[in-house]
């Protein structure tokens, strides 16, 4: 399905949109349940992953097919890692199928897991056979995906002595790491991170009976910042379900999105984002996204639906998610007449005086890069290839996105 955006306006009153629970925290639970079943989950997330996460866990199949989820590749590599007497063979799809593990694998490999590449070494799919791991010490090198850092630390509290990982040099995105902590934390598992050295304590009963409310996606949050900055000044919508002392690392986007002239109001359970200010076209956006990369695709577009020169770095994980999303946003920013430089964990915007129309936007089985370019029909017509790729994370985003006053054919 593909979807034209007529150049649109929001409507006038204030709107208030209820979005779904974090996928993070909800593919992080719905693990923590598999393992402590008196675990009970509310608002929990109704995207494709977690979606997916939920049947493979529950699934007694041999095969199991996550297709391009790949925060389910990574934590149920580990959860299959433990699990006595079952042997399964985990896949995906062909992009899934070009997308490394093996920093993952080898981690399990030191604790004891019996895994095997069925393809191509380092890449899955894998065959996992699963049993009690025997050791409890492992180290990894800091700068890797906090999904690898977070897979081990979930399965953690069921080894025999616990886990204590070892994060060699500068580590990078913290705010998920610590997400998964405290996840830990609330659920009755004992954790310290201090320096480098992070120590998940054993827990061998299951949690006492606990019950856990997802606050709703910071991530998915990001296009009505986006929308917002993009209008006039005075627009305002209201997101429900947030709290200003969020886990996500996503909700840096309060402060971010300040530079383009949006204020975050908190007030109970909702956020309510207005366009208080006109940025000055001479502003020059600085921001190092090392702990919220995900926001990276719709920062870039709004900088450049306003017209501003901007310059991200800590892009680095980037190239390994559902496309090398560095090269496609380059790729896609240009159609509309931006220039746009790149390196392995950088992108740099020049400021502009003109976006294109009519241009249409791949999306390379990437919700985000279908998501992140919705707000420029503000400025302009523009096409969304594979529109449907949004169900990945937010299933409900064209529906909200046509309640405020997108006109979307």
């Amino acid at each position: 399905m593909d979807i034209t955006i007529l150049k649109s306006t929001i409507n006038k009153g204030q709107s208030s949109i209820a979005i779904t629970g974090s996928k993070s925290e909800s593919n992080r639970l719905l693990l923590l349940k598999a393992l402590y079943p008196d675990i009970t989950i509310e608002n929990l997330s109704n995207s494709d992953d977690s979606v997916l996460m939920q049947k493979a866990l529950e699934s007694k199949d041999e095969i199991i097919d996550i297709h391009h989820a790949g925060t389910a590749m990574r934590f149920l590599t580990a959860y299959f890692s433990i699990q006595e007497h079952r042997e399964v063979i985990l896949t995906g799809s062909s992009r899934m199928k070009e997308r490394p593990i093996q920093i993952l694998v080898d981690a399990l490999r030191q604790l004891g897991a019996e895994i095997n590449y069925l393809e191509n070494d380092g890449f899955p799919p894998l065959k996992i056979r699963g049993h009690k791991l025997s050791k409890s010490k492992v180290t990894l090198k800091a700068n890797v995906s906090s999904q690898y850092i977070s897979a081990l630390l979930l399965i953690a509290s069921k080894l025999d002595n616990g886990l204590e990982l070892t994060l060699d040099g500068k580590i990078t995105s913290v705010p998920y790491i610590k997400m998964t902590l405290s996840l830990l934390d609330e659920n009755g598992i004992k954790t310290e991170f201090k320096s480098n050295k992070i120590i998940v304590n054993p827990k061998t009963l299951n949690a006492e009976s606990n019950t856990l409310v997802v606050e709703s996606d910071w991530s998915s949050a990001s296009y009505f910042y986006s929308v917002v900055a993009l209008s006039e000044v005075g627009t305002k919508i209201t997101l429900l379900s947030y709290k200003k002392d969020s886990l996500q690392g996503d909700s840096v986007l309060a402060k971010i999105y300040q530079e383009f002239g949006v204020e975050t109001r908190f007030e109970k359970n909702t956020i309510t984002l207005h366009k208080s200010i006109i940025v000055n076209r001479q502003s020059s956006i600085h921001l190092d996204l090392s702990n919220a990369p995900d926001i990276a695709q719709t920062i870039a577009v709004t900088a450049f639906g306003l017209g501003l020169e901007c310059y991200l770095t800590g892009l680095h994980t980037l190239k390994i998610k559902e496309t090398d999303r560095l090269v496609a946003l380059k790729t896609e920013l240009e159609k509309f007449g931006a220039e746009v430089t790149i390196t392995d964990a950088t992108l740099s915007l020049r400021s502009s005086n003109g976006i294109k129309s009519n241009v249409s936007v791949a999306t390379y089985n990437d919700h985000r890069m279908a998501m992140a370019f919705t707000p420029l029909g503000l400025k302009t017509i523009l096409h969304i290839e594979n529109a449907d790729v949004v169900s990945k994370s937010y299933p409900q985003f064209w529906e909200d996105f046509k309640s405020i006053g997108f006109n979307l054919k």
